[in-house]
């Protein structure tokens, strides 16, 4: 079909990245032009290559001179994501970013050479629609309760902590909370840590540990109450309608979308 719109898939021999590919491959209006993977080159597919309806690739800037996508879905790691993205917007494709770990100005580096290109990217913490209406719903609390902690939970594989969600949801929750509660100032830490991480006042703890998929609560506290919102995702297919919708909606977008809910 003439309208469909072709799409590669980096980091295609993860999990996200299996999962992606088999969703773009099934839907009627995507059109699958390229898998990419770095651990094919170098020996550590470990036969996942073969549960693909393609051949894996080793080279994205080749691939994509080659393949004219329309759109690059990337799910890779922290270290390789701002390159591959820049790489596909220098070279006039759409980037949909599901790999946590930018920072503020690789952000607004990406913004720029999308502006430059003509093209979008969007930055998704979360493909999930429930997550997209968690964090909206804690933003929407914050306004009663400003007493807030976020715990965010994930697989034993996660490379970075915390987890893009829960700093996406820290700062929806920052910019609606009206007054920011008084720290206690006797607190002390006996173990280094213990009270986790922390984003303009908002405490945030992460968990990692086998069997989990992503899963975040977040909780807050008033006098003589509590309110507690959670998001579980049991199983990546969960992040698939987000994932495909974000694509098909790129490709009509100019400069950078930085969060699902932006797109539904």
């Amino acid at each position: 079909m003439e309208s469909e719109i072709k799409v590669i898939v980096s980091g295609a021999l993860g999990k996200m990245g299996r999962q992606t590919a088999q969703a773009v491959h099934q839907d009627d209006e995507l059109r699958l032009v390229g898998l990419i993977d770095i651990r094919e080159r170098e020996g550590q597919s470990g036969g996942a290559a073969a549960q693909l309806s393609m051949p894996v690739e080793n080279d994205l800037d080749d691939w994509l001179q080659r393949c004219q996508a329309d759109v690059m879905i990337d799910f890779t790691n922290p270290q390789a994501v701002y390159n591959n993205a820049k790489s596909a917007l220098q070279h006039k494709v759409n980037c949909v970013i599901g790999t946590t770990g930018l920072n503020e100005v690789e952000l607004k580096q990406l913004e720029r050479f999308a502006l430059e290109n003509d093209v979008g990217v969007a930055v998704i913490p979360n493909f999930a629609i429930g997550a997209v209406l968690m964090m909206k719903l804690a933003q929407e609390a914050a306004r009663y309760f400003p007493d807030v902690e976020i715990i965010e939970l994930h697989h034993d594989q996660k490379m970075d902590a915390p987890s893009g969600t829960s700093i996406k949801t820290a700062e929806m929750i920052s910019e609606q909370r009206q007054t920011r509660p008084q720290r206690n100032s006797r607190e002390f830490e006996k173990i280094a840590g213990a009270r986790g991480g922390e984003i303009d006042g908002i405490r945030i703890h992460s968990v990692r540990l086998p069997g989990l998929v992503a899963h975040q609560e977040v909780i807050f506290g008033g006098v003589g109450q509590s309110l507690r919102i959670r998001h579980d995702s049991y199983d990546r297919v969960g992040f698939m309608p987000g994932v495909i919708t974000t694509a098909k909606k790129i490709v009509r977008l100019k400069g950078l979308v930085y969060g699902l809910e932006k797109l539904i």
